[in-house]
């Protein structure tokens, strides 16, 4: 009879490292979380009191988001090695924030960047591997949610449409030097709205109202900030994404290939092909914009 070789400590496979999420709004949290429980890894939760709901998760805890030193000490005491920032966070006033010691001490670098989103996650993230942490993206747990290339359902774009992208990309690489926005709607040429603060569906809600009544409709181009941080802020999108652009009346949705995450295929498939609205993830080439 056979036996299986044994493998010494050596060769055995090492748990992965516990994970801090650091949970904001929307589902990534939870897919995380789910991930984690699948996989066996031990994961610890933390959420940022009065800064927007957390939905998809139950916080292991919670913390003022100016107490900086209590921030830390809850994460290096559940002995989290490394972390992921998981949703969206609504930024409060800085003279809103209570500041603890260690977080006046950051004060000054907060003020320089606190209206640049790429630039203050930045910050943040590296104010967190200052502490010791590995900070990761949530691609490199859930990297099957990145999109691949090509549409997503039965339908691709028309010529119109797929001009209209082409605008919408060069669009946010010229913003994206300036850390401005990672969606932009356009429609037979027209910039119909640009991402601000309020986020993407306020983004389609807005321009659905801007549109031109005859010929094809607008498409809306969700993608990366040129060099942005990758490990924060990925742009995503669900089956919820795709309802409000068919609501609005929207042609499709243009995606980046690698870079955007895409929380429930099937459920985008399935609302994209029920609604006659397209999907399609694409790889744009920014060194090539002339911005």
């Amino acid at each position: 009879m056979q036996t299986r070789p044994v493998r010494s400590a050596s060769q055995r496979v090492a748990p992965a490292p516990k994970l801090g999420i650091i949970a904001g709004g929307g589902e990534l949290p939870g897919r995380l979380e789910d991930a984690c429980r699948a996989g066996g890894r031990d994961r610890f939760v933390l959420a940022f009191n009065g800064v927007g709901s957390v939905e998809s998760v139950t916080p292991d805890a919670w913390v003022d988001i100016g107490r900086v030193s209590d921030t830390f000490a809850l994460l290096h005491e559940a002995k989290c090695e490394e972390i992921v920032l998981a949703g969206p966070i609504r930024r409060p006033k800085l003279s809103a924030l209570r500041l603890d010691k260690r977080g006046r001490s950051m004060l000054a670098k907060f003020t320089r960047v606190w209206g640049r989103d790429d630039a203050l996650l930045s910050l943040i993230v590296h104010e967190l591997e200052d502490e010791g942490f590995r900070v990761v993206g949530a691609d490199d747990v859930l990297g099957e949610l990145l999109a691949s290339e090509g549409p997503l359902g039965r339908l691709v774009p028309g010529e119109q449409a797929a001009a209209d992208m082409k605008l919408g990309v060069r669009v946010i690489a010229a913003l994206g030097t300036l850390d401005i926005a990672q969606a932009v709607v356009v429609q037979q040429g027209r910039v119909l709205g640009i991402e601000a603060a309020e986020g993407t569906d306020a983004l389609i809600e807005r321009c659905s109202h801007l549109q031109v009544e005859d010929g094809p409709r607008a498409v809306l181009v969700k993608l990366q900030k040129p060099g942005q941080e990758r490990r924060v802020d990925l742009p995503a999108i669900g089956a919820a994404t795709v309802e409000r652009a068919a609501e609005a009346g929207f042609a499709g949705i243009a995606i980046e290939s690698g870079g955007t995450l895409v929380m429930d295929q099937r459920g985008v498939i399935e609302s994209a092909d029920k609604a006659g609205l397209f999907v399609v993830a694409i790889t744009p080439n920014w060194q090539s914009m002339d911005t």
